[in-house]
């Protein structure tokens, strides 16, 4: 049951909502225009901010799902571990898509599910970053990549002050990996950082 339940969190976290919704409202293949990304943000851009509000709630859907269905699945392993297993394991099947070849999207909208499912005040307190470092530099980048840094960090102070929370190291592991896997989903976005070369919101 485990091995089935990895495979359809992968499967739904492959699922390429921004691609199917570009061709689907625009005949285009949005890998081809904007920033040629799957995501959210790039959806937004390309086609409407209501569409990429949509491929937003839909991509965190897909890894609030798994985890949320986790406690359902009969596992050898903890409910922790196995939330954590199925939630990651869709972030990499929306990072690393079967459906198209293996490229995906950035990450960040799929994690935002699984974290605000799996760790909501941490996930909440990350967002709170994100939106301060977008308000005063303009790109989505650089918040997203800064509030996926911050997450471990807000886990590690929050669970010594919220009570009845209790520090899981796992928790903290999980979260600092997703940080470099967000690092690395974006590493042509960092480049055009140092550069000045990458593209605002707008």
């Amino acid at each position: 049951m485990i091995l089935a339940a990895v495979l359809l969190s992968y499967l739904l976290g492959g699922i390429p909502v921004g691609f199917l919704l570009a061709k689907q409202v625009r005949g285009i293949d949005i890998r081809e225009h904007g920033s040629c990304n799957i995501g959210a943000t790039n959806v937004g851009r390309v086609i409407g901010w209501k569409y990429g509000i949509v491929a937003l709630f839909l991509d965190a859907l897909k890894g609030a799902i798994p985890v949320f269905f986790a406690s359902y699945i009969e596992s050898p392993y903890s409910l922790t571990t196995t939330e954590i297993l199925l939630g990651s394991v869709a972030i990499l099947g929306h990072t690393f898509t079967p459906f198209l070849r293996f490229k995906g999207g950035k990450g960040v909208a799929t994690a935002l599910g699984v974290y605000m499912t799996l760790v909501p005040i941490v996930t909440v307190c990350a967002v709170v970053i994100f939106f301060i470092v977008y308000k005063v530099s303009g790109f989505v980048s650089l918040g997203s990549i800064l509030a996926t840094l911050s997450m471990p960090i807000w886990y590690f102070g929050t669970t010594k002050y919220i009570p009845d929370s209790e520090y899981q190291p796992i928790i903290f592991f999980v979260l600092v990996a997703t940080f470099f896997l967000i690092s690395y989903s974006h590493r042509e976005n960092i480049k055009r950082l140092v550069l000045g070369k990458e593209l605002r919101a707008t």
